[in-house]
């Protein structure tokens, strides 16, 4: 049975993801309204003799004003998507592969220092696809006895 010491150096790279997925999840983007704002701001002090400057910097707010409103309808159509995700196919085959990867990793040699976090962590991740695979599965299922009950 491996040192205590041996199980937090096996676990230094999950933790490490983990880590990287909440540093990824604070991240804040810059705020593309407040700079508009202050280039709004900029345009109006700007001297009334600099037309080919106040032209540029007018065309340029436009420009990002218009890639906010597409970024704002492109983020509406994704988040409509993902909402009316029902599962597939593909949820069955990253089930298979992680029970793969688990029977796989089981044959690996038991004395490496990361081998015990890592196995768990495979059996974590391998119950969790099985369930939202099995849940499109009955889902499908359900669907399938329904439509045969309407015809």
């Amino acid at each position: 049975m491996p040192g205590i010491a041996e199980l937090a150096l096996g676990a230094a790279p999950i933790a490490g993801g983990a880590m990287l997925g909440v540093i990824a999840g604070n991240l804040k983007p810059p705020d593309v309204r407040g700079l508009i704002a202050k280039d709004m701001d900029l345009l109006e002090r700007i001297p009334a003799e600099d037309i080919e400057l106040k032209a540029r910097l007018k065309a340029s707010i436009d420009q990002r004003i218009s890639e906010l409103i597409t970024a704002g309808d492109r983020s509406r159509e994704i988040r409509e998507a993902a909402m009316s995700y029902r599962g597939n196919w593909r949820d069955i085959v990253v089930f298979i592969c992680a029970v793969l990867f688990t029977i796989v990793w089981w044959n690996v040699s038991h004395s490496r220092a990361n081998w015990l976090t890592m196995f768990i962590a495979m059996i974590i991740v391998s119950v969790a696809a099985g369930i939202y695979a099995g849940r499109g599965v009955l889902r499908a299922i359900r669907t399938f006895l329904h439509r045969d009950d309407d015809q």
